[in-house]
């Protein structure tokens, strides 16, 4: 064993030389078991992960072209015009209000076609007091088939009083015949840009108790004129004492 002041001996020397002795501690045993890899940069030949494709862009829906289809009524004549433009294409013999309850003159929009529709007597007016609302399909519903609203509850509308087309003879409400009431329905369905298909139109006219409420998205403007005879209804303006309010 060698001696305390050999020991010493040996450190002056290596002190002298430039070595330094460190004690080893157990920090220093682990730093030296821990090594850090950096992972290598890709070279130009190490082949990438494929990207994700974007997805497609799906293709616009078309808009609605603007129709130029457009009704008017002619009060003194009991007759509903159907126009293109300018051209008129087809006439319809109607039934306006008596002059006790007139036809209300002005401009509107047609925004919602009922098949089927139910009718509910109107509680304000003293003539349906006694009368009881009528479901879809019945025989007595004054609607009758089809109702084209343009200011509820003001309408066209079917009849179950086909004789009395031609007159003044409504509560304000304008009646047209059954086929043409279906035929103006889905005519203004299919411009107005809620069409639907052949099976559909027949689905809805076979079901009569069904009742089927359609919203126009681009609505079809109807004008109501008192025309030049005035008759025995006349038509009224927007600001006179309101008495059509039936929807018959």
């Amino acid at each position: 064993m060698r001696s305390a002041a050999g020991m010493a001996m040996t450190l002056s020397v290596l002190a002298l030389s430039g070595c330094v002795v460190k004690d080893s501690t157990d920090d220093d045993a682990g730093n030296a078991a821990q090594t850090t890899t950096a992972a290598p940069a890709p070279t130009a030949g190490t082949a990438q992960a494929p990207a994700t494709p974007a997805p497609a862009a799906q293709p616009a829906q078309p808009a609605v072209p603007a129709s130029n289809l457009r009704l008017e009524v002619n009060v003194a004549e009991r007759e509903l015009y159907v126009y293109r433009g300018d051209e008129r294409v087809s006439t319809h013999k109607v039934a306006v209000g008596t002059s006790e309850w007139p036809t209300r003159t002005g401009e509107w929009t047609i925004g919602q076609v009922v098949w089927n529709p139910r009718w509910i007597p109107p509680t304000e007016q003293s003539w349906a007091e006694d009368r009881e609302p009528k479901e879809p399909g019945d025989p007595d519903n004054p609607l009758g088939r089809a109702q084209l609203v343009y200011d509820a509850p003001r309408s066209i509308h079917g009849t179950n009083q086909p004789a009395s087309l031609g007159k003044a003879a409504s509560h304000g409400s304008i009646r047209i015949a059954n086929s043409d009431a279906i035929a103006l329905a889905r005519l203004v369905m299919e411009e107005g840009g809620a069409g639907k298909d052949d099976a559909w139109y027949e689905r809805v006219q076979a079901n009569r108790r069904e009742r089927m409420d359609i919203a126009i998205p681009n609505p079809i403007p109807i004008r109501v004129v008192s025309g030049s005879g005035g008759g025995e209804s006349g038509g009224s303006s927007g600001s006179e004492k309101e008495k059509d309010k039936s929807g018959a």
